[in-house]
């Protein structure tokens, strides 16, 4: 008697509902988050100059663009979801993609997810007082090789709020790909609505002057290279606009992707390159560079200043509201789309297999959307997520370069494929990225060097972020050796 079960069920796909506007709305969401608060006021103490503050945001934003516009080639070529994972996949090779998709899931968009929550329940402290624990509670660690100590029962409320941020977040997620456009939509709406407004009130009822644009810190005697310092600064500027290339990873769902994504990741950039150029004109308008840089520390805030310049003592309160905005937005836009990346590695067989489910009601990844919450959960309670997301976005510039030259791989291995989009200016644009991404990715391993033979960091961070990456390889071999045995199975 014939089996009547069918030997193979194709499984559910995720559903494409997502069109132009909702696909920037999403890049957007994932791209403004807390680092246009918070690192200006370090980049202007490392150039003193307010030309140079602007220009940095100008070069920042634009080798971003070139990333983003070299990228939406490869992005034109394939309708799967997992974006980038999927491109490495097939420029690569099925390694290259895997230690990608390893490095978002341990760290890269994890950490991100953790970092940005918690700086959302940060500006909530300015309205709640969270509980504490004893001290002794606060002052117990773990101790991690390589990384410092964690310290999960320190700012233990805090803790809590954040996680409860990330796992209300991944629920609308979970819930459908509809909820989570809606809130990506309405916050990246308010987050810019945000920032123009305290463009428009600085320079029409702040005290403020022309005459900051020329005032500069006198240069010190012994001090570092202005091209030093310019690299460095470039870091504060990639932080803020990090997270473009979130956008891919949700190609599976996006509809006419071929056409709808390469022109999303164009839109999006442009339009934060657009706000964040703007905001550090009306930041330097009120508060003039030397002022920003004599008063840097890690909590001080330009915004603050300025919101005060204009609305007296509720401009604290007010910047913490349109940070909190701007972080919820960007919370649920990174839990939105960094899932896909694992949901992508799981149905190619090389990630646990449960991630490749997608939900029967809800088409989501809902496996994928709960673990990722999962880990990002406990990345919050280490209290480590900082130290990592420091150490890995090192190895997240070396992806953007291999994604950049995937261009030219994928161009040789596939010279007929229809490409609905060819980046502008090829090939001089993706080569500038790839230049400029190199150099980028030297200095900082150059300054990660410095610092530690100076005692200013414990570790070389640069290389404990590579060593991350390498623990997953392990992971690899089993899948793949997992993988080939099923095949030798099947072909007997």
């Amino acid at each position: 008697m014939a089996d009547p079960t069918p030997k193979s069920v194709k499984p559910l796909e995720l559903g494409r509902e997502l069109g132009l506007i909702a696909a920037v709305a999403a890049g957007v969401g994932s791209i403004i988050g807390s680092g246009i608060f918070k690192k200006p006021a370090l980049m202007a103490s490392q150039l003193g100059s307010p030309e140079l503050l602007i220009l940095v945001w100008v070069v920042a934003g634009l080798m971003t663009l070139f990333g983003a516009l070299s990228i939406a080639e490869t992005a034109s070529l394939f309708q799967e979801p997992g974006g980038q994972y999927v491109y490495f996949n097939k420029g690569y090779g099925r390694f290259v993609g895997y230690l990608y998709g390893w490095a978002v899931f341990i760290v890269t968009q994890t950490g991100s997810l953790a970092a940005i929550a918690y700086v959302f329940s940060d500006s909530l402290g300015y309205f709640v007082k969270f509980p504490r624990l004893s001290a002794a509670w606060e002052s117990f660690s773990i101790p991690v090789p390589g990384i410092g100590a964690m310290t999960p029962f320190k700012s233990i409320g805090l803790k809590l709020s954040t996680i409860a941020l990330v796992l209300f977040l991944t629920a609308m997620n979970y819930l459908g790909v509809k909820f989570g456009n809606a809130i990506a939509i309405v916050f990246s709406a308010m987050k810019i609505g945000v920032l123009v407004a305290i463009v428009v009130l600085a320079f029409t009822l702040g005290h403020g002057s022309l005459g900051h644009f020329t005032e500069s810190v006198p240069a010190a005697a012994g001090s570092p290279s202005v091209f030093l310092m310019f690299i460095m600064a470039m870091a504060g500027a990639f932080w803020a606009y990090d997270a473009w290339i979130n956008m891919t990873f949700m190609s599976g769902e996006i509809k006419n992707v071929q056409k709808n994504l390469p022109r999303a990741m164009a839109m999006a950039v442009l339009i934060v390159i657009a706000c964040y150029v703007l905001i550090n004109l009306a930041y330097i308008y009120v508060i003039p560079v030397p002022t920003m840089a004599a008063k840097y520390s890690e909590s001080y805030l330009v915004a603050v200043d300025v919101a005060e310049n204009f609305l007296g003592r509720w401009g604290a309160a007010a910047i913490a509201v349109a940070i909190m905005i701007s972080t919820f937005g960007a919370v649920n836009s990174i839990a939105m789309t960094s899932a896909r990346v694992n949901f992508a590695m799981a149905r190619e067989k090389l990630f646990f297999r449960g991630l490749g489910r997608v939900h029967p009601r809800f088409r989501t990844p809902s496996t994928a959307l709960a673990v990722q919450g999962i880990w990002a959960s406990i990345l919050v309670f280490s209290g480590t997520f900082d130290q990592l997301t420091d150490m890995l976005i090192f190895v997240s510039w070396i992806f953007y370069a291999l994604a950049a030259f995937s261009v030219f791989t994928l161009r040789r291995r596939m010279p007929d494929a229809p490409r609905p989009y060819k980046v502008w200016g090829y090939p001089a644009t993706p080569i500038l990225f790839i230049l400029f991404a190199s150099v980028y990715i030297v200095f900082t391993l150059y300054t990660d060097i410095m610092n530690f033979r100076t005692g200013k960091a414990p570790i070389i961070n640069s290389l404990m972020g590579l060593a991350w990456v390498a623990i997953g390889i392990p992971g690899y071999l089993y899948w793949n050796w997992k993988n080939k045995k099923a095949a030798r199975a099947a072909g007997q």
